[in-house]
């Protein structure tokens, strides 16, 4: 079925996406739908421009010398590469994960606490304890570290600093959520955990993923886009990319003969 007869209701829209590091064209025309309170998984072989693609989303290549966006990205039908768009409030709106755990070198309670602070979202320590909480408590952290708010978040588990990087990210209250392949550094217990929160989050948040692992993807979306060479392939609901691919590209990067 076509993107646009999809009956969800789009959260994000790239339209016509080329991006280019100087000379080198990364992405080439990508149209994707990004539909509101789902699970978007970006998957493809290293170097096709997954991550690329997924840094438009918040401005993030903005940062990159010789990095150039063209075309159409939309948060709900705003373009956020307009000359008025505040891109510190686009990426607390648009939060992000990376694939390695980096909280600050502050303590638990400050590393969940410096977004709503620095953003103004708490009149008094009570309702800025209250936003620490409920972060922790989504993240699925609370009960490990409520006696040790203290405690610096680099003295936690590489499984619960990414968790505290998730608490860190929708303390700022974001609308999307990008996490760039936030399991690869983690052990598989700590990646079940995070991919069962995964699942909790999206009732609440705009979910996109970029994983190289296809059984991830296939675990925790709904939607699947698939990226080879700098083009969007292939884009739909997850079990029909993973059952019935409709480009041989994509059934030979799901069977293993590209990648």
């Amino acid at each position: 079925m076509p993107e646009s007869r999809i009956n969800l209701h789009v959260k994000a829209l790239a339209r016509a996406v080329n991006v280019f590091y100087g000379e080198k064209q990364a992405l080439s025309g990508i149209n994707l739908d990004i539909p509101e309170n789902h699970v978007t998984a970006l998957i493809g072989p290293s170097g096709c421009g997954k991550s690329t693609f997924l840094r438009c989303l918040n401005r993030m290549n903005d940062i990159i010398d010789g990095c150039r966006v063209e075309g159409s990205i939309t948060i709900d039908g705003a373009d956020i590469y307009s000359k008025e768009q505040d891109v510190v409030q686009l990426r607390a709106r648009v939060g992000m994960v990376f694939q390695k755990p980096n909280p600050f070198p502050k303590s638990i309670y400050e590393n969940v606490a410096y977004g709503p602070r620095i953003h103004g979202m708490a009149a008094n320590k009570k309702q800025l304890d209250d936003i620490v909480i409920d972060s922790l408590t989504r993240a699925g952290l609370i009960n490990e570290v409520n006696d040790r708010l203290d405690a610096p978040g680099t003295s936690l588990s590489g499984g619960q600093q990414q968790r505290l990087c998730i608490a860190r990210a929708i303390a700022v209250r974001p609308e999307m959520i990008l996490m760039d392949e936030p399991c690869s550094a983690l052990d598989p217990i700590a990646t079940a955990r995070i991919e069962e929160l995964i699942d909790e989050l999206r009732d609440n948040f705009t979910i996109v993923i970029v994983t190289h692992s296809m059984q991830q993807a296939a675990r925790v979306s709904q939607r699947t886009a698939f990226f080879h060479l700098g083009e969007l392939v292939e884009t739909g609901a997850t079990e029909q990319i993973f059952t019935n691919p409709r480009d041989s590209r994509t059934q030979a990067y799901i069977t293993g003969r590209i990648g």
